[in-house]
């Protein structure tokens, strides 16, 4: 297996001045291309400990893509610290010199002396061409190990993966047979529950399963070779058939798939939100596709009553559902009614009828993520809808205190 190491470098970077997003950026990016980073570290702008830190990944790794650190200041120290390790010298690139100078004369100024360190790489580096800025990037090896160095900012270092890195890793390690990944997201269920019921899949050789678990989401992730596609939608068949009740989307989000239902429906869609505060409006409206179905967005403050005279809370939901249907005169509305003592419900209308639900929330939760459960529940009976699925399902961390279903004929009589 190729061993790839990601190392970042910075006190801002490591004392969280500032989030990494380029190390996440590059697992992603490469993983796609099929190389996974086995190890990620962070080093402070500290001679000693970058020496150290680049000794032991060349003893431990196959490629390291070090990043930061090839600034023109006194702290941006990565070429010089890997001529320590590599015990090289730093010698001068004339032909990056000359890149910085007209960099500079382009703009109509004189360069800096202090730019002039970043045409000082490590004696027999390969340069890695930086077109929209002044730090060269470049590739060394030592202890059998590839080091690519790049630069910081994230313009230029995605500029400089995807059109060097990349390509030369792909020649130079060809025979590397790549992963490739299936997620399938869930709401309403939890890591345990899934475990329990996936860990009875015998997987092949090569296979194994993950998980990420993030509000209001825990994605169950298949691992697998590249081009074995008959093995992997088997699978996944298997493992949809397992947990299929609490299954929202598959290698997509949950907003791609229902946008994507939306857009198949055609149907238009209308919304008056108590306890979601236009969250759910805009997450039907954040996709380009779902947009131009979606009609009015109502939001009611907490304090508006809405037919809940005799405080029953999925009376009043389908009270406001059916007016809003009627007055958008959409063929759907949803409705997220207020939160009254950790209860909420939440109703949608159809030509078919008014499906509504009450729900009590089992566990503490702060207003934005109270908002985001909500927001999700709403969105997940419109995806049931628009699939034809059972409107109903139970959530782990909700306890369904009534549901109900009103044909149209019914209501309109």
């Amino acid at each position: 297996m190729l061993k790839i190491a990601m190392l970042s470098t910075g006190e801002e970077v490591l004392h969280g001045d500032i989030v990494d997003t380029n190390a996440a950026w590059l697992s992603q990016r490469f993983f796609e291309h099929g190389f996974s980073v086995t190890k990620r570290s962070t080093v402070g702008d500290e001679m000693s400990a970058l020496v150290e830190e680049l000794m032991m990944l060349s003893f431990n790794s196959d490629v390291v893509v070090v990043n930061g650190g090839l600034g023109p200041t006194s702290d941006d120290l990565s070429a010089e610290a890997v001529a320590v390790a590599s015990e090289t010298e730093l010698v001068l690139y004339p032909e990056w010199l000359a890149r910085l100078e007209a960099f500079f004369t382009s703009r109509g100024l004189a360069m800096p002396e202090s730019n002039r360190k970043q045409a000082m790489l490590p004696k027999d580096s390969v340069l890695l061409d930086n077109p929209i800025g002044t730090a060269c990037g470049f590739k060394v090896r030592f202890n059998d190990c590839d080091f690519y160095f790049t630069p910081g900012v994230p313009s230029e270092f995605k500029l400089m993966v995807e059109q060097q890195i990349l390509p030369d890793m792909k020649v130079t390690h060809s025979n590397v047979l790549g992963q490739e990944c299936s997620k399938l997201y869930t709401f309403g269920t939890s890591e345990s529950a899934l475990s329990d019921k996936l860990d009875k899949v015998q997987l092949p050789d090569g296979y194994t399963l993950g998980y990420r678990s993030y509000l209001p989401y825990i994605e169950v992730k298949l691992f697998g070779p590249k081009n074995d596609l008959d093995n992997r939608v088997k699978l996944l068949q298997i493992i949809f058939n397992l947990i299929e009740s609490n299954v929202v989307s598959v290698d997509e989000s949950m907003q791609d798939h229902v946008a994507y239902l939306i857009q198949e429906r055609k149907q238009s869609i209308a919304t008056a939100e108590q306890s979601t505060y236009g969250a759910l409006s805009h997450w039907l409206q954040s996709k380009e596709v779902a947009a131009q179905y979606c009609g009015h967005g109502w939001v009611l403050g907490e304090r508006v009553n809405v037919g809940d005279e005799n405080d029953d809370q999925l009376a009043a939901a389908f009270a406001l559902a059916g007016a809003t249907k009627d007055k958008c005169a959409t063929d759907i509305a949803i409705v997220t009614a207020k939160v009254i003592d950790k209860t909420f419900s939440v109703a949608l209308a159809a030509p078919e009828g008014e499906w509504g639900q009450t729900l009590t929330f089992n566990r503490s939760y702060s207003r934005e993520e109270r908002t985001l459960v909500i927001t999700t529940v709403a969105a997940d009976m419109l995806r049931r809808y628009l699939n034809a699925k059972p409107m109903f399902v139970q959530y782990s961390s909700l306890s369904r205190n009534k549901e109900m279903f009103v044909p149209r004929s019914a209501i309109d009589a």
